[in-house]
């Protein structure tokens, strides 16, 4: 399946990744291939084939609830669009008309 180069522009754009021409058409080439694989999975009979949750039965899997690092406030920032400098700001989706 082949994209177009807006098609790729778009996904880059919604990944927020800016991409240059040669990094365009790779990506073009490369997500062309993974749609074609896709392609050819549809036509995999699953006709008798039980849906799963996994591919294999796990069991027990959660671990200890335990402390570890994380990011800093700085590094958690560093590659958001917008910040105050302490947080992340987005666009307002909800409006309060108390305070107009």
């Amino acid at each position: 399946m082949s994209l177009s180069q807006d098609d790729v522009k778009k996904v880059a754009s919604l990944s927020r990744l800016a991409l240059t021409d040669d990094e365009l058409a790779q990506m073009q080439q490369h997500l062309g291939q993974i749609l074609d694989y896709f392609e050819i999975l549809k036509d995999v009979d699953t006709e008798n084939v039980e849906p799963l949750a996994h591919a294999i039965e796990l069991h027990n899997v959660f671990r200890e609830d335990e402390v570890l690092e994380s990011l800093s406030r700085e590094e958690a920032l560093s590659n958001a669009p917008k910040t105050d400098g302490k947080y992340f700001l987005v666009p307002e989706i909800l409006r309060n008309d108390k305070n107009k």
